[in-house]
């Protein structure tokens, strides 16, 4: 079903590698891009449970938008394991202003096909988006 708003569905691929993550940690990030020949979100890249921070930011494209999933382990004060579901909309400044306008329009839509999200993110430039803000985020 198509969002009135931007004509994009989502590829049931992307629910389906975005459960696989929550459920079973079979990936550490996934970054979705719109395809839009087809008009719907797609899966662009899947990263590895051993992936790093850094492996995923690299895996984004500097002059181009996309949405991401990053799955954040960390440690509390208490010395308790814990993990963050981020959704990162990634729209650098320099990205073209339609590409733009269409992944906004289409952003909240695309959230909803993913439940158990926990913390949202926008992100225009890499440092709104470095490892600090994602470590102050996640507590």
């Amino acid at each position: 079903m198509a969002n009135a708003a931007s004509g994009m569905a989502v590829d049931d691929d992307c629910k389906l590698k975005f459960l696989e993550l929550k459920a079973k940690r079979t990936h550490r990030f996934i970054i979705f891009k719109i395809d839009e020949k087809l008009k719907q979100v797609v899966v662009e890249k899947l990263g590895e449970p051993s992936s790093s921070y850094e492996d995923f930011t690299a895996n984004l494209p500097a002059n181009e938008c996309r949405y991401a999933i990053y799955d954040f382990d960390f440690v509390t004060e208490e010395n308790v394991q814990k993990s963050r579901i981020f959704f990162i909309a990634w729209s650098p400044d320099i990205s073209r202003v339609r590409s733009k306008m269409l992944y906004a329009s289409s952003k909240d839509r695309f959230k909803r096909e993913l439940d158990g999200i926990q913390v949202e993110l926008q992100a225009t430039d890499p440092s709104e988006m470095d490892l600090d803000v994602i470590r102050g985020r996640a507590n």
